[in-house]
């Protein structure tokens, strides 16, 4: 049950950004065996004044840089963790055209009692 927060500048079309969301869902179904439908993701999106990245780490980024949150359950692998990372790459690079420099990942991690999905009831304590 990941919970996918994602930020980018404003300005880009609504396919662009349904790619980016296509493209996340379809990585987490691959590398972390997430269940059909479980596509629990919000797009936020801001203006240049608001919105600020560097180069740092040896990468020269773009204003086209889409920074990743991911929450997950605090059960995954490190390698599981390796593969969303270069799957998610991969499939932005395809759809819409990110370049790999410009995906910027997260994964939070999570303990299973800190969710509640719904009623108000920690389902999964």
């Amino acid at each position: 049950m990941p919970l996918v927060q994602i930020s980018l500048r404003a300005g880009k079309p609504e396919a662009y950004r349904q790619a980016i969301l296509d493209g996340l869902y379809r990585a987490m179904r691959e590398a972390l065996n997430v269940p059909e439908d479980d596509q629990f993701m919000t797009i936020t999106e801001h203006d240049a004044a608001n919105f600020r990245y560097g180069n740092a780490y040896g990468l020269a980024r773009s204003a086209d840089v889409v920074y990743i949150q991911i929450t997950v359950f605090s059960t995954r692998p490190m390698e599981q963790k390796k593969a969303l990372f270069r799957r998610i790459a991969d499939l932005l690079g395809e759809s819409p055209g990110i370049r790999p420099e410009d995906v910027f990942v997260i994964v939070l991690d999570a303990a299973k009692e800190n969710w509640s999905v719904g009623h108000g009831v920690a389902q999964f304590a």
